[in-house]
């Protein structure tokens, strides 16, 4: 008996194409995560406790821009084709050919914030709980973005909603990009949420990174067991993927970020 396939839904990854120039709906992923963020952090930093000015969050827009797009190809040179890029080393800022790293672009987003809030005397942790709390619109379009070009697919299967993808082989397999989109995404910014409005998450320096870290943490965890690792790194661990590995340090440092931030006093509220 044939398992029963859902059809992979033929969406063009270009959304638009003027001669050369293309957009794309991943190129779009990021712009409308960047936009969308900057935004909400507007809003929420005129919230009490009041350490950051909208004219800052403007500022740091552009900051955070490169460290997710530098971060995020630099990191996906080292993490998952390191040899490729140690003997052609400038292309790992080609980004234009594609390719890029969540925990690359996270390391990347760190360093900037770190700077930026150097540079302009900004509670590092005031302005990390800020981002963090954004971040899984982001997320959650980049993994949509992922199953509109087919890629990143999930591990073969007979659920009944299973594809078959273009580019994946005959086999039905899990679409696994919308798992992703829904535990990294739409499940983590609920989750954030209800931290801020419920858990005084405003009063306590450090609580929404923490729960971001080890909540992402968690649910790309979860997600690697139904997609398919990447051909050309398969298992480093038994059942561990790359994904898996990474993400373990940032279940680890959100756990204790957590427990710092819940055994401090709380910011009082002007």
């Amino acid at each position: 008996m044939v398992p029963l396939v859902l059809p992979f839904p033929d969406i063009d990854p270009i959304l638009i194409q003027i001669g050369p120039l293309a957009i794309r709906w991943y190129a779009l992923a990021y712009i409308a995560g960047l936009v969308i963020g900057w935004q909400v952090m507007r809003r929420l930093c005129e919230q009490s406790p009041k350490t950051l000015g909208g004219d800052k969050i403007d500022d740091f827009l552009l900051w955070a821009a490169v460290g997710v797009i530098l971060g995020g190809r630099v990191g996906y040179a080292l993490f998952y084709k390191p040899a490729h890029f140690v003997a052609n080393p400038l292309s790992a800022l080609a980004v234009w050919e594609g390719g890029m790293s969540f925990h690359g672009g996270l390391l990347g987003v760190v360093v900037a914030m770190f700077l930026f809030a150097r540079r302009n005397a900004t509670p590092f942790l005031h302005l990390s709980d800020l981002v963090c709390l954004v971040a899984p619109v982001g997320l959650c379009l980049g993994r949509i973005a992922n199953f509109i070009n087919g890629e990143l697919w999930g591990r073969t299967t007979d659920v009944a909603w299973a594809m078959i993808f273009p580019r994946g082989g005959p086999d039905p397999r899990h679409p696994s990009q919308l798992y992703q989109a829904f535990l990294e995404g739409a499940l983590l910014l609920a989750v954030l949420v209800a931290v801020w409005r419920l858990a005084d998450g405003r009063r306590r320096p450090g609580l929404l990174t923490g729960v971001f870290g080890a909540g992402y943490g968690t649910a790309r965890i979860v997600g690697e067991f139904f997609r398919e690792p990447d051909a050309h790194l398969g298992y480093l661990w038994g059942p561990l993927t790359m994904g898996m590995l990474l993400s373990l340090p940032l279940v680890a440092c959100g756990a204790w970020l957590i427990g710092r931030a819940l055994t401090r006093p709380k910011v009082p509220v002007a």
